[in-house]
């Protein structure tokens, strides 16, 4: 049993859909205060509004990762609306597909300004709340893709998420003298809105190969944040979780 991190601050970035959705119901059960981010204003409302009338604490928040100024305003209004920050999820990421040979620099920027500079701006935003925090707690959506396998179409995205890691690792050394740990869940597949778009033949075959024969679930993902999260995980920080049904595991298909 973790400690309650009930009336806890939580600001999960990119939580309008997919895993950021997962993570924000996870912590919204556990009566944390949530607060959510998106680039849309209406989406935002929406799911804010849908998760307060399930009975969680739910703030929405609008915002831009990659934009250091929406950032720094970002942190700054949640702190004010929730008494601070406790933990950081630093989810929001794009992952659009192209070949190498057609990625633009535009595509690259795009990706790598989202996916590693919004993880880096919101990790640095953040900090002088999180040293105010009992104890600071950050989490990364790195993925599979790019730290332990590749993936063709993804070249940028792989780059993003290896960047994650890099960052984290020197990021875990120099926030230890604040009593914060900083750790990434790296997600296998996971049963998104858009992935159930893809219809169920694309998700039977991708499950074919996963040990255990099905994909993950966004609340999965929550659940691995939320104990890097705890306050028994105090002594685990700059570490990594492969939350992937043991995909990665075998020698061949």
């Amino acid at each position: 049993m973790l400690t309650s991190i009930k009336n806890k601050s939580v600001l999960i970035t990119g939580a309008t859909s997919g895993i950021g959705l997962g993570m924000a119901k996870v912590f919204g059960r556990q009566q944390a205060k949530v607060a959510i981010t998106g680039r849309t204003p209406d989406k935002v409302k929406s799911v804010a509004q849908r998760l307060g009338a399930q009975g969680m604490l739910v703030r929405g928040f609008v915002g831009d990762v990659a934009n250091a100024a929406a950032v720094s305003t970002l942190m700054e209004e949640v702190a004010k609306a929730q008494g601070g920050i406790d933990i950081l999820c630093c989810n929001a990421g794009v992952f659009p597909s192209a070949a190498l040979g057609n990625i633009s620099a535009a595509d690259w920027d795009l990706v790598l300004d989202t996916n590693a500079k919004g993880c880096f701006l919101c990790v640095q935003s953040a900090l002088p709340y999180l040293r105010q925090a009992e104890y600071g707690r950050i989490i990364l959506t790195s993925s599979i893709t790019g730290p332990v396998t590749g993936y063709p179409g993804w070249a940028h995205y792989a780059a993003s998420k290896a960047a994650q890691l890099g960052f984290m690792r020197t990021a875990a050394i120099e926030l230890a003298q604040d009593n914060i740990t900083i750790n990434a869940v790296l997600p296998g597949n996971i049963l998104t809105e858009g992935l159930a778009e893809m219809g169920r033949d694309y998700i039977s075959s991708m499950a074919a190969s996963i040990p255990l024969k099905r994909l993950g679930a966004v609340e999965d993902i929550g659940n691995a944040a939320l104990f890097f999260a705890s306050r028994e995980a105090g002594f685990i920080t700059g570490q990594t979780l492969i939350v992937d049904g043991g995909q990665t595991l075998p020698e061949s298909l």
